[in-house]
């Protein structure tokens, strides 16, 4: 039952024209980036804003919308002898399967046709191909999240998009100011654990970090570098975005099992 309606929700996915454009879109400015800059190196450097403001952004307005536009077929397939768990697993992965495949091929093919990449430079690819599926999957959870607990669908859009100007906008924002108000008095301590509440900082910190950027990132980046070059440190952030990535899913799934349709 699960794969039959895996397959079904994957096919639904892969008729809308938001997924082509999508994969259009990743494949248009990594192909600009790389005849721009005429190195991969400077490429994956560039893509890592671009993939962290896209992303989450795509994910939480893709997944809200197809929820609601399928809510009427999910309405009819809970009358079916279907589990419950067994129907929002398989509408979730139909969602952030299609979005993690558009979202990587888009991102690696037209480094194929420009003559591959170097071991290192492969390396810094699949990490952020890596973090942009985990990004996919946090913010996929997170839009069922959204949808299933709030049933007007112009609120729920709205709640959507308002996280994502919180965790991939005002958030630095904050931080920013924080530093500059506060910057006399120990914060250090205090950053670490903020750094840790945002997945999207978090992971441009990580990439930052291994494509030894980390100086762009400021007073943040320094203190990223000074804390996380262990392999203990890197641990903790990987920790963090394994929660991160589960604890929607988690909120998502509980709201659908206990949901009066």
């Amino acid at each position: 039952m699960m794969t039959t309606l895996l397959t079904f929700h994957i096919k639904d996915a892969l008729r809308s024209r938001w997924l082509f454009a999508h994969f259009a879109l990743y494949l248009i400015i990594t192909e600009g980036l790389l005849l721009a800059s005429g190195t991969g190196d400077k490429t994956l450097l560039s893509l890592i804003n671009v993939v962290l403001l896209l992303v989450p952004l795509v994910g939480l307005v893709f997944g809200t919308i197809h929820q609601y536009n399928s809510r009427e077929f999910t309405e009819l397939l809970l009358t079916q002898p279907v589990r419950r768990s067994v129907l929002f697993g398989s509408l979730l992965a139909g969602v952030a399967l299609p979005l993690m495949a558009t979202f990587a091929l888009g991102v690696f093919l037209p480094f194929v046709w420009h003559g591959g990449v170097t071991q290192d430079q492969g390396l810094r690819l699949a990490l952020l191909l890596g973090l942009g599926s985990v990004l996919t999957i946090t913010s996929v959870g997170a839009a069922f999240m959204v949808s299933t607990g709030q049933t007007d669908r112009v609120r729920g859009i709205g709640t959507a998009l308002g996280l994502w100007l919180v965790y991939a906008v005002l958030f630095d924002g904050a931080v920013l100011l924080a530093v500059t108000t506060l910057g006399h008095w120990p914060i250090e301590k205090a950053l670490l654990g903020i750094m840790l509440a945002n997945p999207v900082d978090l992971s441009r910190l990580i990439l930052l970090q291994v494509f030894d950027a980390a100086a762009m990132m400021g007073y943040t980046g320094a203190l990223f570098t000074r804390f996380f070059t262990s392999a203990s440190g890197f641990i903790m952030a990987g920790t963090a975005l394994l929660v991160w990535m589960l604890l929607p899913l988690w909120s998502a799934r509980r709201r659908f099992l206990s949901q009066d349709f």
